[in-house]
């Protein structure tokens, strides 16, 4: 089966603009690099994780010659220290990067955030496509702050905390012990640990949904834009995050 394309007119184009898309360079390479980062990152702690919390493998031998568990662990724990720099990273590009590297964050303060929230939750149980944004949404980046931002920060504390056990009074001891005793002790610590990685499922599933209803709901090009950057829009189309100047 043949398919034929239309030839672009250009006297079309000047008549119906609506018709034709354009495109918006949104997303600046140190938000694309934080991105896939992130989710190596987060793939790997949380599958290393699962092993560290329970064990699949007991080789036969002596410890010394079949050390599964240690490098498991280091694995988890170099990992971990590069989701922590990639975590910092982001934080300082919300205030050094475009305009769009802060859409979306909780200005609860701002009349316009609160209703841009009640604008995108209405037009998602509705299934309807609504206003268009060309970066994050309100209610995207509301659930961005709280799986993202609110549980990096839980992971980080719990996570070094625990960390810090293999080295008592030692400078990450000296830094974050006092979460262990703050969390009710060293197995209620890992308990949050284990809690708010699942936490990241949650977001995990939520994010690639809305990824892909989005992306078919507006044509945007939502996927692509995390590796080229760039998002479509069409004439008549506002940009609802310019509000955030």
């Amino acid at each position: 089966m043949t398919t034929y394309v239309e030839p672009l007119d250009p006297n079309d184009v000047v008549a119906r603009p609506h018709r034709y898309f354009r495109r918006k360079y949104v997303w600046e390479w140190p938000i694309r690099v934080f991105h896939w980062v992130n989710a190596v990152c987060l793939t790997v702690l949380f599958l290393t994780g699962l092993y560290i919390a329970a064990p699949l493998l007991a080789p036969a031998g002596e410890p010394y010659g079949n050390f599964v568990m240690a490098w498991v662990r280091k694995i988890h724990f170099t990992t971990a220290f590069i989701f922590l720099v990639n975590f910092l990273w982001r934080i300082y590009w919300f205030w050094m990067g475009n305009n769009y590297a802060r859409s979306g964050f909780p200005f609860i303060w701002r009349r316009q955030w609160w209703k841009d929230l009640w604008r995108q939750t209405t037009d998602y149980l509705k299934l309807q496509k609504g206003h268009v944004h060309l970066g994050h949404n309100a209610l995207g980046g509301l659930v961005y702050t709280v799986f993202v931002i609110a549980l990096g920060w839980a992971q980080i504390f719990t996570g070094l905390a625990l960390y810090s056990e293999s080295n008592p009074g030692g400078f990450w001891d000296k830094l974050v012990g006092w979460v262990i005793p703050l969390l009710g002790g060293s197995m209620a610590t890992r308990t949050w640990h284990h809690f708010f990685a699942w936490g990241f499922v949650v977001f995990a599933i939520l994010h690639v949904y809305i990824v892909f209803y989005d992306g078919l709901q507006y044509k945007n090009g939502l996927i692509s834009a995390m590796i080229s950057g760039e998002k479509f829009y069409q004439e008549g189309d506002i940009d609802h995050d310019t509000w955030l100047s």
